[in-house]
Parts: C-alpha cells; structure tokens; sequence
C-alpha cells in the first residue's frame, strides 16, 4: 500500500511538471482579467451592507471555514451577521438561504456546518455573488455581510478583506495551476487589509515569523498575524467516545475529506493515538460502497467537515478546531473589526 501511495504521487508530481506550459497560460489568463478590473473594464461593485471577504490565493486548506467562525464569534453579539458562500459541491441551484429543514446537499458541507453551529446568523449560498448580496440586502438587512472564500472573485469590491496562507505553503513560494496551487496571481495579496499565516506550529518562534513576513513582503498598509490551530479534547458527534483520552487503546479510524490533513493527524500522533487513515479528496461525497467500509470499522474519528456529510450514514466523533492567534493578534484583529465597521456608523 506505501508503495502504491509512493507511486501515485510520483506520477502526479511528474504530471504537474509536465504540464508546465498550461500553467503559463492559466497564469496569463489571470493576470490579464486581473487587469482588466485595475483599469475598469471590468466592474467592481461596492454595496452599502459592510462587506468582508475571507479567501487565500491557492488552492487547499487554509483554515477559512475554522475563520468565518472566528469572525462570526467576535461579531454576532452586537451585529446581525449573514455569511455568503458559493456551496461548493452541493446540490441545489442559485440561491439558496438556510433554514431549519436544509441539508448539507442544499448548502454544501461548510456553509452547513456554519449554519448548524450559530442559530442565530443567517446563511446563504450563490454562485453569483452580486446576486446572493442583493437578495441579502433586500430581504434580510443584515449589519454585516461575510464572504466565504472570495478573495478571487472580484466583481465583488469588499469593504475589508482577510488573506490566508498555510504557514508551511505560502503563497509566496507557489506556482499558478496546475503545476502549483495559485488560483491567482501572488502580486493580487495587496488587496488584502490583513494576512493571516495559518497553520503556524504552536512552537514556531518570533524569529520564524520575521523570517516569513519578508517572504511575503506585506505592504504597509497590512496587519500581519500568525495562527496555530487549536484541537478541543472533548470529542463531539454521535459516536461513543467522548474525549481525545478515550482514543488510547481503541482502534481508530481517521476518515477525512479535506484538503490537508496533516495537521490534524501530527496532534493524533504527538498525544500517542494510534489510527489507519482513510483519506480522501477535499469536499468528497461519499458513496454506497464507501459507507458500507467505513461502517465496518468500530471507532470513526473524523472532522467536522466530513461529519456533516457522514452523521446520518455512520456514527462518528469528530474534534472541533479553532484559531489561536500569537501574541495580541486576537486583540488587534478585534480592534480592526471594530474600526472597520465604524466607519458605517
């Protein structure tokens, strides 16, 4: 199975060289609508509703859904907050807004996961954001408007913008699809008002940080934070174990549908947990067949995003995670929001 595994990602790692030449073309495709928007042939449009964007440059995990969430916590006390997503991989068609009877084949797994977890917040997907935007406004007059990986997507001009990269794949150091990961251009990071290195080890030092802060080059103008992801012991879901502590001693299934995994399975293995991994791609929807194995194994440890798509078909635990910013980042950022959303006042 190692060597299958070896294999497989020799032949994708050749692959994505060899396709070198359609990767400058992507990367010229890019930076000619980029373009195209700095000089106004293409319409940015503003709206009244404070906006602001979440989203990263490449493709894979960058922690996002984990800081929608963040944002919505520091935000949904003093402001009615909605989140705006495109539902990757769902379902249904055009805009769809969440309520008590929606599904995660309605929503898509995050926009799902966000809407059972804050009662309170309303949720909506659109693949046409202008659109999902108007009806918010029109129909539910919300303080604040949240955009859900649309960093890329420029025919929206947010208000405030939050730009995320993987402390260990920083966009700085990436290629355009396909032979790299950039969805769009590296110079775009100055349009973002805050970068957010996510995924930092929790040891990783000043000196660490200043090193990638000169990689990235921010611009003045740019707050710059570094986070780590913070796993809660106790364990939710409906599966029977309760605590990360349990895990000891069971045999554990890891199943996951996400884009990197490694971060979650260096805490299973730095707390002693032994598990088999099943791993499979980002968003995956499961199949008969899959359900079937996975529902043979006696103890499912899975995340949260993957919970959602597996609850009604096997019992599971999962371990919910958070950001946790170094130093007074958490503060800072706090204090950014609160100016932001000032100047509508």
């Amino acid at each position: 199975m190692v060597k299958i595994k070896y294999y497989i990602f020799a032949l994708m790692w050749l692959l994505r060289k060899v396709l070198f030449p359609v990767s400058l073309v992507y990367g010229l495709v890019v930076y000619l609508r980029n373009r195209c928007y700095d000089w106004g042939v293409f319409r940015s449009k503003s709206y009244k509703t404070p906006i602001i964007c979440i989203g990263n440059l490449n493709v894979g995990g960058t922690g996002k859904t984990p800081m929608v969430e963040l944002l919505i916590s520091l935000l949904q006390e003093k402001y009615k907050v909605a989140v705006l997503s495109r539902g990757y991989r769902r379902k249904s068609k055009g805009f769809v807004l969440a309520n008590t009877d929606s599904t995660v084949n309605d929503l898509g797994d995050e926009p799902y996961q966000i809407h059972k977890k804050f009662k309170n917040v309303e949720v909506a997907v659109d693949t046409n954001r202008q659109n999902g935007i108007a009806i918010l406004e029109k129909d539910l007059n919300p303080d604040i408007i949240l955009l859900d990986d649309a960093f890329q997507h420029r025919k929206v001009k947010p208000g405030f913008s939050i730009l995320l990269t993987a402390f260990d794949s920083l966009y700085s150091s990436d290629w355009y699809l396909p032979t790299g990961n950039l969805r769009d251009s590296r110079r775009e990071a100055k349009r973002a008002d805050i970068l957010v290195i996510t995924k930092s080890p929790p040891e990783s030092s000043e000196t660490e940080h200043v090193k990638i802060k000169h990689k990235l080059g921010p611009k003045p103008h740019q707050k710059t934070f570094f986070s780590y992801l913070d796993y809660d012991r106790n364990l939710q879901g409906n599966g029977k174990l309760k605590h990360t502590d349990d895990l000891k001693g069971e045999k554990i299934t890891l199943v996951t549908g996400i884009a990197n995994p490694s971060p979650l399975i260096y805490f299973l293995e730095e707390n002693g947990i032994s598990f088999e991994h099943l791993s499979f791609k980002d968003h995956h929807n499961f199949n008969a067949q899959e359900i079937e194995m996975i529902k043979s194994k006696p103890n499912i440890l899975t995340t949260e995003k993957d919970f959602v798509r597996l609850k009604n078909e096997v019992p599971s635990n999962y371990i919910e995670i958070k950001h946790v910013f170094f130093g007074n980042g958490l503060e800072e950022l706090k204090a950014n929001l609160e100016e932001f959303m000032n100047q509508y006042s």
